[in-house]
């Protein structure tokens, strides 16, 4: 029995007279060697050798514009070099931590939350990740409730205190997180102790894949015990997922030579070392927490989060606020 088989060829077409093949499909006959298969059929089958007529794609690029490998020209990643030999402007973090206090979220302080506070901030971390750039955040309690200011008061001892402090950074961090995948950012919160039904358990590993994933990551509770702030949280898991930078958003514009409301003519200071924060106890963040930041030569930026587009700025590595622990030009260096 003889099978049509079809066969693509194409003809030679003239540069003068079009820019695409044109294809043109015969048919030869086929002898079978399983006859008894193919004669127990009632119909005729084809068997295509070639389907395809053209490199030419729907946008009209042709395998000029590609590279041999067929990648396009431009690259995906940012801070690496396109495959056309130009680069796109190299950023200065891949990853971040960004420590946000509870009195900053409180705005106004009409309201322990003030949504305007939250949207501002996702906007602006949502603007950042576009960028492949991976957030992570550590939330504070204090626009609801300070355990070290409670304790003792009716019987309640610090530790007591400090974990009622410890639910209350759970529940800025569920309403962070609620207000960012409104915009569409995933966003995962992840709890230093198990809270199952409402956030995930503290993972490392599962923090560390969240990222990668492009998804920002939420730290709430603390570190899970008493006697320690979310300052020192926020350095502890900045080293832990290997972030690069501890970000501390605030209410002031950075760190000052003075208490700017007790004297006006306080100058911020553009760059601290550990040791002038902990000789002349500065109060950016407790001793343990700037402790932890030196011993891993994490550099600490301390920003006025009210100021619109400084998240993203912080984020990006531009000149903001007081950065501790280097030099502005040592970290453009770096990078």
């Amino acid at each position: 029995m003889a099978i049509p088989l079809p066969l693509t060829s194409y003809s030679p077409i003239s540069t003068s007279s079009s820019s695409s093949s044109i294809s043109r499909t015969s048919f030869v006959p086929l002898t079978s060697r399983q006859g008894n298969f193919f004669s127990d059929q009632s119909f005729s089958r084809r068997l295509p050798i070639s389907c395809s007529s053209s490199l030419s794609s729907n946008n009209g690029s042709t395998p000029e514009s590609m590279n041999g490998s067929g990648l396009n020209a431009q690259s995906s990643f940012p801070g690496m070099p396109s495959f056309d030999g130009t680069s796109k402007p190299p950023l200065k973090w891949r990853r971040v931590l960004l420590k946000v206090s509870g009195e900053a979220l409180a705005g106004d302080e009409e309201q322990n939350i003030d949504p305007k506070v939250t949207m501002s901030i996702a906007r602006e971390v949502a603007a950042v990740t576009r960028l492949g750039i991976e957030v992570a955040i550590v939330v504070g309690g204090g626009n609801i409730f300070r355990g070290s200011t409670w304790a003792g008061c009716s019987g309640l001892d610090r530790s007591s205190a400090d974990y009622i402090g410890m639910l209350a950074t759970v529940m800025n961090a569920i309403f962070l997180q609620a207000t960012m995948e409104s915009i569409g950012i995933p966003t995962r919160v992840q709890t230093a102790f198990r809270m199952s039904e409402v956030a995930e358990p503290y993972i490392r590993r599962r923090a560390i894949r969240h990222l990668e994933k492009g998804r920002v990551v939420i730290f709430a509770a603390g570190t899970g015990n008493p006697f320690f702030t979310t300052d020192t949280a926020a350095a502890l898991r900045c080293a832990e997922i290997n972030a690069e930078v501890v970000l501390k958003a605030t209410n002031v514009d950075g760190v000052f030579d003075d208490d700017p409301k007790r004297n006006p003519n306080a100058r911020l200071l553009d760059s601290l070392t550990y040791q002038e924060v902990t000789s002349k106890d500065l109060s950016v963040m407790d001793m343990t927490a700037i402790t932890l930041c030196q011993e891993n030569n994490i550099p600490v930026v301390v920003f006025n989060l009210s100021e619109p587009g400084n998240i993203a700025k912080a984020i990006k590595g531009e000149r903001v606020g007081t950065l501790i622990g280097g030099t502005w030009n040592s970290i453009v260096a770096a990078t």
